[in-house]
C-alpha cells in the first residue's frame, strides 16, 4: 500500500519526485557515505591493509626461507651423492685390492702346496727306492741262504766222507801255494 501512496505523490511524466527534500536526503546520504568511507579507511581499511601487508611479508619471508632451505637441501643432497660416489669408488678399490690379495695368496698357497706335494712325492719315491733295495737285499740274502742250505743238503747227500776229505785236502793244498798279503 505504501507503494501506491508514493506512486500517487509522483508528478505526471516523472519516474520519481525530485524535490528539495529528496535532494537534501541524497546530499545527507552522500555525506554519510563519505564520512563512513573516511572512518572505514582510517580505522578499518588501513589496519586490515597493514595486517594483510604483514601477512604478505611473512608469507614472502617464509617462501624465501623455504627456497633457502630447499637450496640447502639440494646442496646437501648433491654433497650426499658425491660422498656416496666417493664411498662407492673407495669400496670398489678396497674390493679390487682384496681380490688381488686373495688371488696372490691363492697363487702362493697353491705354489707352496705344489712344492710340499713334490717334496712329499720325492721323499716317498726315495723311501720306496730304499725299501725296494732293502727288499732286494733281503731277497738276495734269503736266496743265498736258501741256496746254501740246499747246496749243503745236496752236498751232504751226494758227497761221502772220502770225497769230502779229498776236497779238503785239495783246497788246503791250493791255499798253501797262495801268498798272503800283509
Amino acid at each position: 500500500m505504501n507503494f501506491l501512496i508514493v506512486l500517487a505523490s509522483v508528478p505526471d511524466g516523472r519516474i520519481f519526485g525530485l524535490d528539495g527534500q529528496t535532494l537534501i536526503q541524497i546530499g545527507a546520504q552522500l555525506l554519510n557515505l563519505v564520512i563512513l568511507a573516511f572512518f572505514l579507511a582510517k580505522f578499518l581499511y588501513k589496519p586490515v591493509r597493514n595486517a594483510l601487508k604483514k601477512r604478505e611479508d611473512r608469507v614472502e619471508g617464509e617462501l624465501a626461507q623455504a627456497e633457502e632451505e630447499m637450496a640447502k637441501a639440494t646442496g646437501l643432497k648433491l654433497e650426499y651423492e658425491q660422498k656416496m660416489q666417493e664411498i662407492q669408488q673407495e669400496r670398489d678399490e678396497v674390493i679390487g685390492e682384496a681380490r688381488k690379495l686373495a688371488a696372490e695368496t691363492s697363487r702362493r698357497l697353491i705354489a707352496d702346496a705344489k712344492k710340499d706335494a713334490e717334496a712329499l712325492k720325492e721323499r716317498t719315491e726315495a723311501n720306496i727306492a730304499l725299501e725296494w733295495e732293502q727288499a732286494e737285499t733281503e731277497m738276495r740274502n734269503a736266496i743265498i741262504e736258501a741256496s746254501a742250505l740246499m747246496a749243503e743238503k745236496i752236498i751232504t747227500f751226494a758227497i761221502n766222507k772220502e770225497a769230502q776229505d779229498r776236497l779238503f785236502d785239495e783246497t788246503m793244498a791250493g791255499l798253501e801255494g797262495t801268498r798272503w798279503r800283509s
